[in-house]
């Protein structure tokens, strides 16, 4: 019997000692993870760890009244105890109307093979040489001074998920990562940056030496930042901090906060809330995607989903619970861990590209900011004002010149992504992508 067929006979069995505890329903999910993990400064190895640990999570339901137990401990005693506790707990916890696993008619009958998981397995070795080459091409560079490190990591998890309902599936995934961190300049005149790389695949990391290189230079571009007037200017997010702006639509399309009235588009389905050009997907199907899964975590059948089509918001993010309250299907969107019910999440979420390069993006921009880092979480989701502090360059006659530092940016997400334009250079790197994102009319607040 292979690894996934005891995972899921342990669950099955776990699940059929609370049905005879009185649950009327019940589902289990168990996750098993190895990771590896290595960081190091200046050519030494501070750390190298190796952990395997697993966990499972037992749900139980008995008519509208919900509890979940989870417990790392696998033996069957304990296991016993577990489903005792939790169908005592679900006896006497608050009636939850919303609550429910799926019918087994909606239960997913295809499981699409994402590739999501690689067998390669690197040893510390290997992951000492791919940090060691990072540092050392970011400490190459001219003006670099000091490290603050490289990492390297690799993980694998194993997840089976069973429900009363029929539900009863496992797989595979697993991913790599790495990672530099330096200092450029000296004394009070002192910048840092990073670059780093994480895939499914260790053979899609981006080069070890590409990273440092790109970490490097990127600290040295930082020196002797400049301060600008408080003013009015467009602001061009570049890719590496695009995808935050999609992170605070994701929240205000989310069906808890929309359900709950305390998210700033609650009343917007329907309505254009950017501009005709945008196209925002999530496509938990990609291959080799960081967030891919063959189906949601309450056995639900997904697939890939245009949540703005033409500007237009089409769907909430749905899970069960969610989609109840508001009187709406799934979108198959629920997101399970071990020791809480489904939630709904995104997975590969991300804003279709646009036509103009980011040179042509920001060509006639007479004076303009283009944002690199961004400070704090400054956001309203039941409003959407926004006011973050942020780093980058700026940009005169369409050109970027000098670093510019300690401002903060400040409008209202609504008028913002109305006023945004994407450009072309799209690359999927996080589990959340946008390209370089051009918004007019946003406040800088400077010196």
């Amino acid at each position: 019997m292979s690894a996934h067929q005891d995972n899921l006979s342990l669950l099955g069995d776990l699940i059929s000692k609370a049905q005879k505890l009185g649950a009327d329903a019940a589902d289990a999910v168990l996750v098993q993870g190895t990771s590896l993990s290595l960081s190091q400064r200046l050519g030494k190895p501070e750390n190298l760890e190796r952990s395997e640990g697993q966990d499972l999570g037992l749900r139980v339901l008995i008519g509208k009244r919900q509890a979940i137990v989870s417990s790392s401990d696998f033996n069957e005693a304990s296991l016993a105890e577990l489903a005792e506790r939790c169908v005592a707990m679900a006896r006497v916890v608050p009636e939850d109307p919303y609550c429910g696993l799926a019918d087994p008619d909606q239960l997913a009958t295809e499981f699409p093979d994402v590739d999501g998981y690689d067998e390669y397995e690197p040893d510390g070795e290997t992951l000492i040489s791919w940090a060691t080459e990072a540092e050392e091409s970011a400490r190459s560079i001219k003006g670099v001074t000091n490290s603050e490190g490289a990492e390297a990591g690799w993980g694998r998890n194993d997840v089976a998920i069973v429900g009363s309902n029929g539900l009863s599936y496992a797989y595979t995934s697993s991913g790599c990562s790495l990672s530099a961190s330096v200092i450029a300049g000296q004394g009070t005149d002192m910048e840092r940056d990073y670059d780093y790389t994480t895939a499914v695949y260790a053979s899609d990391l981006t080069k070890p030496s590409e990273v440092g290189r790109i970490a490097g230079e990127k600290a040295v571009a930082r020196l002797n930042p400049r301060k600008v007037a408080t003013q009015q200017v467009p602001i061009i997010y570049s890719p590496r901090v695009s995808g935050g702006l999609l992170g605070h639509l994701t929240g205000a399309i989310n069906g808890a906060s929309v359900a709950r009235g305390t998210s700033f588009l609650k009343d917007k389905m329907g309505e254009a809330i950017f501009n005709e050009n945008i196209t925002i997907v999530d496509d938990p199907h990609r291959k080799r995607g960081l967030r891919s899964k063959p189906i949601d975590g309450e056995g639900l059948a997904n697939k890939k989903r245009n949540f703005i089509e033409n500007g237009v918001l089409q769907s909430w993010i749905l899970d069960l619970r969610s989609a109840r309250q508001l009187g709406l299907q799934s979108t198959a969107h629920a997101s399970r861990g071990t020791g809480s019910p489904p939630s709904a999440s995104t997975t590969n979420f991300y804003m279709e590209a646009g036509e103009l390069s980011p040179e042509e993006l920001m060509a006639d921009i007479k004076n303009g900011f283009y944002i690199t880092e961004l400070i704090g979480m400054g956001v309203n989701g039941v409003t959407g004002d926004y006011s973050r502090g942020a780093a980058g360059f700026w940009i005169e006659n369409g050109e970027i010149t000098f670093p510019v530092s300690e401002l903060t940016i400040a409008g209202n997400l609504k008028d913002m992504f109305l006023n945004l334009t994407p450009a072309s250079d799209l690359e999927f790197r996080y589990g959340t992508n946008a390209p370089s994102l051009r918004i007019e009319g946003l406040t800088i607040a400077g010196q």
